[in-house]
């Protein structure tokens, strides 16, 4: 596949990729999440719903379609028994998230300790899709031993109020961010480009806010219009918005990994995405195609591969 056309963007996109072989060398890890089967594998990474698949949000894109592929565990006696069982299956570990609630967080409190008794169990690998914090929950967090804290960076008011039904503003996220900052806990922020029905609107500012804190890994996804959801006849964004958006970071974030994510539409349009993500010196992909890996190999990558998902 070719750019083409435009002279700025293929020199972006050429001095992005250039910096991360720089930093990080010539290669690329592609990544199986554990809810996903690819080529009739699975990873290793499974992800589990402490609401089941009740979301109060029911944000427009989702309208809690995702919770459903993943693992119910309602109660802190379900997520133990959960856990141990993904254990024994012999996975890495494991992705907690669920759905939020009317004020954009998840009912951690009644987790929060179960998750500490986890970890001194099983040790497996603790990421949670954490929804909007404070500083108290976040030192609690850290407490429980949880290894990784994943969480959505929205940058538009409009966009965050509209589709994910809230009330509260995007300073409540840059507040979560902080508060996860200040508790010294890994964080693994998320950009969902397209977010405004398929249209960029925030995705720069949601940039700048995450570029502040200078994570160790970002993650790129991209509007999935999920059948049964108000966006299922949506167009998702053009992979070369994408590919700005990862390149961009490349720019602003030299030292941190940079994913392409799996939450991102299937087909000839994610294989375009990555391709021009590969094009634009990703570190990562999740859930790749034939034509990501002759893309990778044409360059000279050394690739490698995990079943984890893309943020561990």
């Amino acid at each position: 596949m070719s750019i083409g056309g435009n002279k700025q963007i293929f020199e972006l996109l050429s001095e992005s990729r250039e910096l991360t072989w720089k930093n990080w060398g010539k290669k690329i890890d592609f990544h199986l999440p554990g809810m996903i089967t690819l080529n009739g594998e699975n990873g290793k990474y499974p992800a589990i719903s402490i609401t089941g698949e009740s979301c109060e949000l029911n944000c427009d894109h989702c309208g809690g379609k995702l919770l459903q592929s993943m693992i119910p565990a309602t109660t802190p006696e379900e997520l133990i028994e959960r856990c141990i069982k993904v254990k024994k299956l012999g996975n890495q570990g494991c992705l907690i998230s669920g759905g939020c609630l009317k004020n954009g967080r998840l009912p951690w409190e009644s987790f929060i300790e179960t998750i500490s008794e986890i970890k001194r169990l099983t040790h497996l690998n603790i990421s949670i899709h954490s929804g909007l914090i404070d500083l108290e929950m976040a030192k609690r967090f850290k407490d429980a031993g949880i290894d990784q804290v994943l969480i959505d960076v929205i940058g538009d008011e409009e966009t965050f109020k509209t589709v994910y039904h809230t009330d509260v503003g995007i300073e409540s996220i840059r507040n979560s961010l902080n508060a996860l900052k200040q508790a010294e806990i890994p964080i693994a922020p998320h950009i969902v480009v397209g977010l405004n029905y398929g249209k960029l609107k925030g995705e720069w500012n949601a940039l700048a806010m995450i570029s502040e804190l200078k994570p160790p890994i970002l993650v790129i996804v991209a509007l999935m219009p999920l059948a049964g959801t108000l966006m299922q006849d949506v167009l998702p964004p053009d992979p070369i918005d994408v590919a700005m958006i990862i390149a961009r970071a490349r720019m602003e974030m030299p030292d941190t990994l940079i994913a392409l994510g799996c939450a991102r539409p299937r087909g000839k349009i994610s294989e375009k995405m990555e391709i021009l993500a590969i094009d634009s010196g990703i570190n990562r992909i999740a859930l790749w195609s034939d034509a990501a890996i002759q893309r990778a190999k044409e360059y000279g990558l050394k690739v490698e591969f995990h079943k984890t998902c893309c943020s561990v």
